[in-house]
């Protein structure tokens, strides 16, 4: 039913984003230099100097507003995506253009969510880049501005609210639905499909590991399909950047300044972060999932007297 679900996708994405926010910490700041403010050469470059510099702490920043929506994030995606494929089907069976249709409803859906989680998390995670750059490459920085202290994610919010509405919120929606959906068109049918072979014929669900397994190798092979539009959705997202780094108008301009400034191997940045942070989440929330961890506490719950 349709609580469990929301439960379950709310239970995975919590444990996943614990796991692995320090990875896509890194994504992120790797994604956002430029050529000429390389600040960090590698994701374990990136993330030693973040410790030296924030403490351990500064890995996990921008940490509580993906914990708090990620919880109907991946709930919706992964609801949606459960409500299309029964709704698509017949007798049971799904094709596989029915399989990614459903994909492409879940990534719309998910987007409502996604996209203001995405462009606070931005913020906050590149602050620290930013005030790096300020001490350690001092000639990145505009001449005789102040360094101001990072903002919360509650001042961050009320900011965007203030000065463009709602729509400061959703800054960045274009790429992230050209992002998310084509993840979720990959993703989900890819997932469906590994995890019936890993069956082997066997009536009922897949063993947990199964499940697993099959949740990473989909979920990094959807997230390395699309990183070049994520390093875009990334680009556009952030509103503090060097004095020597380009700013974007849009999808296409973003597109046309990388590929000129700096080639297009710029489009795979932090490709392997990407993969390194989608798999296990994709994997953990199938094993959640399919486990059925909301069903068995839901089932303990005292029933009502009809």
């Amino acid at each position: 039913d349709l609580p469990a679900k929301l439960i379950n996708g709310g239970i995975a994405g919590l444990i996943g984003v614990t796991c692995v926010f320090p990875i896509d910490l890194a994504k992120t700041r790797l994604q956002n230099q430029q050529n000429g403010c390389r600040l960090y050469t590698s994701m374990s470059d990136c993330l030693i100097k973040t410790i030296r510099s924030e403490g351990y702490f500064g890995m996990y920043r921008g940490a509580a507003v993906n914990l708090t929506l990620v919880t109907p994030e991946k709930a919706i995606k992964l609801a949606a995506n459960d409500f299309f494929r029964q709704h698509l089907s017949v007798d049971g069976k799904l094709t596989l253009v029915k399989e990614m249709l459903a994909g492409c409803g879940a990534g719309t859906c998910q987007v409502v969510i996604t996209t203001p989680m995405e462009m606070l998390k931005i913020q906050l995670q590149d602050a620290g880049r930013i005030a790096a750059q300020r001490k350690l490459m001092p000639e990145t920085v505009v001449a005789g501005t102040v360094e101001a202290k990072s903002p919360t994610a509650m001042q961050l919010t009320r900011m965007l609210l203030r000065e463009k509405g709602i729509a400061g919120l959703y800054k960045g929606l274009g790429a992230t639905i050209l992002r998310d959906v084509p993840f979720s068109i990959i993703y989900f049918p890819l997932f469906a499909n590994l995890n019936h072979l890993g069956k082997r014929g066997v009536e009922g669900p897949a063993p947990f590991y199964v499940s697993f397994f099959s949740g990473c190798l989909a979920g990094s092979t959807a997230a390395v399909a699309v990183n070049p539009v994520d390093v875009i959705k990334t680009r556009l997202q952030s509103l503090n950047r060097g004095s020597t780094e380009d700013t974007y108008s849009g999808v296409v301009d973003c597109i046309r300044k990388i590929l000129r400034n700096e080639g297009p191997g710029a489009f795979l940045k932090g490709a392997y972060c990407r993969a390194l942070v989608i798999a296990p989440l994709f994997g953990i929330a199938q094993v959640v999932y399919f486990l059925g961890v909301a069903e068995y506490f839901l089932a303990l719950l005292p029933k009502k007297d009809k």
